[in-house]
């Protein structure tokens, strides 16, 4: 697939890339090899700090003209859009292969959910901000909630779902009157471009959506920016800090975090073991175990934990590791993203090690017949955890999962809730009163019965607790923080007062 990168987009075009205008006065360059075939040289990034300013310029201006048009005048727009990507499904997910190294068939189902994206947003989350209205709030007044746009908005993307993610934040922004301006993660700028594309082809005006390239330096300089109105943002918590401490002096903007988790699924004894096992391992190693809802910990009751234990472990050593497209039979698992993640990966497994967690399936580099970053699930197993130790309080964001056994449910609870993370959680259980334990004591923001932590619904909120998020959840909630409520009363009779219904006037 021949990747050519067009550069940054605003004022409705793309400038400066490859052949279209001067490289030489980039600031920066990124280099980017698949992670599924370092032979592989997918693309040069030329990075453009002077283009910071004209791209902010042109939400201002884009947004100016934008937020006066009416909602059905924005989703005429969006449907455009859900047809660009919807033609362009192959071709977005083939991307997603090569650049995040996601078998195929996973990255398919990330290109379609741009479509069906649409699809909920207008459905589902613009009733949620539609003009309100209360008859007779007071007497002879009604009363009315009218949601208006923030302003020019910033996405800033991830590397495991570098459209999907972005897609649902830039949606329900444009939705509800927003400019946008999007910075994918360096890792994944093509997949994100094309994603771009579509959005140029649906024929947005021009500075409503808007494009841009770099690495931290060009985040920072745009989310400090007086003209930026609300921060979106999904990836790690390191981050997430970075962002909070360059804008919390700004009242005017509205920061939305998505950041990590170090996530529990609780097996109790009376688990339907043959459900919970494609469960559980979809829930550890999809994506590589590259997704802020995986897996973590296990949490398993103590009378099935041998024969849970040894029935996953043999499961596990059938997931088929391979590249992303060329696989045949398809691969389960593809690489991680780069060598920096590959080592933080074994760092962690060997730190479970030192930490007192017994080792039951080895993490291996493998040898799949491409040079890439391949790596095999690994299993460790912790009779007595500690709890304060990075292996259980740090997120891995690799192919691990760590068994911890358990008596009762509330120790299985407290043990979930040990950690500084509180995005996702899951119980198999057939005892109703054991999943409501779990649904009021874990501290998390998805809680799911008989069902992995990963694979959350557009239709409902997504967002967690403590470090995995400020309380600003994503997906159907996420056009909540891309408005600011107005209330406004209405008297119905203006004939109704008079000077002499105010107390303490002077006779005139």
């Amino acid at each position: 697939m021949q990747m050519t990168l067009k550069g940054d987009y605003f004022n409705g075009r793309f400038s400066h890339e490859n052949g279209t205008g001067p490289t030489s006065n980039a600031q920066e360059k990124i280099s980017k090899t698949s992670p599924a075939d370092l032979t592989q040289k997918l693309w040069d990034c030329h990075v453009f700090y002077d283009h910071v300013d004209a791209v902010l310029e042109s939400a201002q201006r884009g947004f100016e003209s934008w937020r006066k048009l009416t909602f059905t005048e924005r989703a005429g727009y969006l449907k455009k859009y859900q047809e660009r990507v919807r033609a362009r499904k192959n071709e977005i997910a083939t991307a997603l292969a090569l650049e995040v190294g996601k078998p195929y068939w996973e990255a398919l189902t990330e290109a379609a959910a741009l479509d069906s994206k649409v699809t909920v947003t207008i459905t589902d989350s613009l009733k949620r901000i539609e003009t309100e209205t209360i008859k007779d709030v007071m007497p002879k007044i009604d009363g009315h909630v009218v949601y208006k746009p923030l302003g020019p908005c910033f996405v800033i993307g991830p590397f495991n779902f570098p459209c999907h993610l972005a897609n649902g934040q830039i949606l329900s922004a444009l939705l509800g009157g927003n400019s946008v301006i999007f910075k994918p993660s360096e890792k994944t700028i093509y997949s994100a471009q094309l994603m771009m594309e579509c959005f140029h082809e649906a024929g947005f005006p021009d500075g409503v959506i808007n494009f841009i390239n770099g690495t931290g330096h060009t985040a920072s300089k745009i989310t400090s920016d007086k003209r930026i109105k609300g921060v979106f943002f999904t990836g790690s918590r390191g981050v997430g800090m970075r962002i909070l401490d360059n804008t919390y002096k700004d009242l005017n903007k509205l920061v939305a975090l998505e950041l990590g988790g170090k996530n529990s699924t609780i097996i109790h004894h009376d688990t339907n073991i043959d459900h919970a096992l494609p469960e559980l391992l979809r829930s550890c190693f999809l994506t590589t175990g590259q997704r802020c809802t995986s897996t973590s910990m296990i949490l398993v009751h103590r009378k099935i934990e041998q024969q849970f234990i040894s029935r996953f472990k043999e499961v596990t050593q059938r997931i088929r590791v391979g590249h992303p497209i060329h696989s045949k039979p398809e691969a389960f698992m593809g690489p991680l993203i780069d060598e920096h993640a590959q080592k933080l990966y074994f760092d962690f497994c060997a730190i479970g090690m030192k930490e007192g967690a017994e080792e039951i399936l080895a993490p291996l580099k493998l040898d799949v017949g491409y040079e890439g970053y391949y790596v095999s699930p690994s299993i460790h197993y912790s009779a007595k955890p500690n709890l304060q130790g990075k292996f259980i309080q740090e997120e891995i964001f690799g192919p691990n999962s760590c068994f911890i056994p358990y008596d009762t449910i509330e120790e299985a609870i407290s043990i979930a809730n040990s950690t500084e993370y509180g995005l996702a959680a899951s119980v198999f259980t057939r005892d109703p009163k054991i999943y409501e334990l779990c649904l009021r004591d874990i501290d998390a923001g998805l809680i799911n019965l008989n069902r992995s932590t990963v694979g959350a619904t557009a239709r409902l909120p997504f967002g967690g607790t403590k470090n995995s998020g400020n309380h600003h959840p994503a997906a159907v909630s996420m056009i909540d923080h891309c408005v600011s409520p107005v209330s406004s009363l209405e008297t119905l009779d203006d004939s109704s007062s008079s000077l002499s219904d105010v107390v303490g006037l002077k006779d005139s």
